[in-house]
């Protein structure tokens, strides 16, 4: 039976729009205007610009006061998000607990965890990576072999884990294994782990992407002990887990503004004579932008309301990426003859990340089966 997507019309509050404004102050404080920005949340990092963030209270902002957060609403959380990205500030040291691994925990997580762990991720002082691919698994989450057995105290920890952004420098992982061999029920059987990143039996290799940098690794585990509470959740409930986590991932602005810093170089370079073509197809690009976000702030609103909408988020991320995707590709056929060095080298930076566009979070192809079932169509 079709059931039809709900992408209920949220407003920003006036609160939102005032934290606006105060996010632009501090980023025109402490960003260097000589740099090159990139909108790419997965293009920089600095865990001094995270830790000066966790000062001014917009990691973890959404939650409760008594583990270091704000209370404020998703909304105004997603106003600080956009602004971040849309100025290219360095987030990836603490984007991932931020977005992921400290509303995993306030779900499911015991008061233990909480209390360990939020309060230090809201302080930019704890940084955290997503344990979920595996070599030769594709897009298949369902046919992970990461396994941990059971021993006196907890569990013994042995496979690998692959495209770990930020694994090299982060403190710990949520990672995914199987707890029961697997069965009938392929989501069966599945926990998630906190592991220790520092630990001797962990081992993280630096995968080189095609702008030469290695902020994706492969992690192998060896007999790696995990105690007891550093279960998250419930042991062989980690699919459900992780089901939840992905509408935090698949909605949000940066999955549509990765290439943003390339229309706004775009407009710079043709502002002072602009053709027909390249009019239309900065209009073109801007309804676009507007669209995706108005449905963003909608999924943002609804998870602020304790709703799950996985099918919506998973929209917003297939029809996001394909825009990434798209924005260098054409905005780089519309021009010739000599361009600015800015210009040029925001492109060519954009055209280098592209490719992991499409995949982190999850591929296209995977999200259209998540929309097919979530619509009913499948």
């Amino acid at each position: 039976m079709f059931q039809g997507l709900k992408f209920e019309p949220f407003k920003l509050p006036d609160e939102a729009e005032l934290i606006r404004q105060e996010v632009r102050e501090f980023l025109a404080r402490e960003l260097d205007p000589g740099t090159l920005p990139n909108s790419d949340f997965n293009a920089g990092e600095s865990a001094e610009f995270s830790r000066k963030l966790g000062a001014q209270g917009w990691i973890g902002m959404t939650w409760p006061k008594k583990y270091g957060g704000l209370d404020k609403s998703f909304l105004e959380r997603y106003v600080v998000t956009e602004e971040l990205l849309a100025a290219g500030a360095p987030v990836g040291c603490h984007w991932i607990a931020d977005r992921q691994s400290g509303p995993l925990m306030l779900k499911f997580g015991t008061e233990e965890q909480k209390q360990r762990f939020l309060p230090k991720i809201v302080s930019g002082d704890y940084f955290f990576s997503i344990g979920m691919s595996e070599p030769d698994s594709g897009s298949d989450l369902a046919s992970i072999r990461t396994n941990a057995t059971k021993t006196d105290g907890g569990w013994l920890l042995n496979g690998s884990k692959i495209w770990t952004s930020y694994a090299h420098s982060n403190h710990y992982m949520v990672t995914l294994v199987r707890t029961e061999p697997p069965s009938e029920n392929r989501h069966a059987g599945m926990s998630q782990l906190i592991v220790d990143l520092s630990d001797k039996n962990v081992t993280v290799t630096g995968i080189k992407n095609l702008s030469g940098e290695e902020d994706f690794n492969q992690v192998f585990f060896d007999d790696v002990f995990i105690p007891d509470d550093m279960l998250v959740g419930t042991p062989g409930n980690g699919w459900e887990q992780v089901m939840s986590e992905l509408g935090y991932e698949r909605s949000g602005p940066e999955r549509f503004l990765s290439a943003f810093r390339v229309i706004v170089e775009f407009a710079r370079e043709i502002e002072s004579n602009p053709g027909d073509e390249q009019l239309v197809l900065l209009g073109r690009l801007a309804s676009h932008l507007v669209t995706l976000r108005r449905m963003s702030i909608s999924v943002a609103g609804m998870l602020g309301e304790g709703k799950l909408p996985l099918t919506e988020a998973a929209l917003i991320k297939d029809l996001g990426n394909s825009y990434e995707r798209m924005v260098p590709e054409i905005v780089r056929l519309s021009v010739s003859g000599d361009c600015s060095r800015r210009f040029v080298d925001t492109l060519n930076e954009c055209i280098l990340h592209a490719p992991s566009f499409t995949l982190r979070g999850g591929t296209r192809e995977v999200l259209k089966g998540v929309i097919a079932r979530g619509l009913g169509l499948r």
